[in-house]
């Protein structure tokens, strides 16, 4: 295990030394004082993880492939973006764009998110991403979403209150969501079906709040699929009609 102190040091100092720790078989980095950082672990290829103590800021491995980065504290705009596989542990809040045209891994994020999380995401091949987020989101939620899933479980949202924003899954076309709580078909864009899923649809999403659950320490309270409102496309082309040829 190698330890760098980033405070004073400028983003790219810190990501070249932390990119040459891992090209010379170096799997596990601790980033001490960390704020405001950009780009801290993009494109890293295979097992390994680091571990990002304070604020990271924008595009937190952006294009990563393999390893596992743990952030004690909230992250910036841009987490994941383009990932293809591996996972994202934030123990606080997020902002906007988590998840940009995600291919592939995990992204666990405790508290809140902003806007357009998970816009574009999208299934690669084999790859199946999936984002699961504790408390509340903003708007345009899944935005042009093409695979993969998304769990919002509103943990701290007040009763009677949604957890997600308006413009929800606009343009969808491929995936699905699962929100824990309200949700109403003004919220949600054109072409949008909003259901109870099955249990066989339920039973995925239990194994990836369990995976959840342990990474952050959380304690779920006892969830039903009764408890969830699944969105998901009712076509592939939801504005086809807008467009001219």
């Amino acid at each position: 295990m190698r330890v760098l102190h980033c405070r004073g040091k400028h983003y790219r100092d810190v990501n070249a030394l932390v990119e040459a720790w891992w090209r010379e078989g170096c799997r596990h980095i601790v980033l001490e004082g960390v704020c405001g950082h950009r780009y801290l672990g993009r494109a890293l290829e295979g097992e390994g993880r680091i571990d990002i103590r304070g604020v990271p800021g924008d595009d937190l491995s952006m294009f990563l492939d393999g390893p596992s980065l743990w952030v004690f504290g909230n992250a910036q705009d841009g987490v994941g973006n383009t990932m293809n596989r591996g996972k994202i542990v934030v123990q606080g809040d997020a902002r906007d764009i988590l998840g940009l045209s995600m291919r592939g891994g995990k992204i666990w994020v405790r508290g809140n998110v902003g806007y357009r999380v998970g816009i574009h995401m999208k299934s690669y091949e084999d790859e199946y991403p999936v984002i699961v987020i504790g408390g509340a989101t903003g708007d345009f939620l899944g935005e042009y979403m093409a695979g993969g899933l998304i769990a919002v479980l509103g943990l701290w949202t007040p009763e009677g209150r949604s957890p997600v924003g308006h413009f929800v899954a606009s343009g969808m076309h491929g995936g699905k969501i699962f929100v824990r709580g309200a949700v109403a078909p003004s919220q949600v864009g054109a072409g949008i079906g909003l259901d109870v899923s099955t249990e066989e649809e339920f039973g995925e999403l239990e194994r990836y709040l369990e995976e959840f659950a342990a990474d952050l320490a959380v304690s779920l309270p006892s969830l039903d699929r009764q408890d969830f409102v699944e969105i998901f496309p009712q076509t592939t082309r939801p504005y086809g009609r807008l467009y001219a040829y």
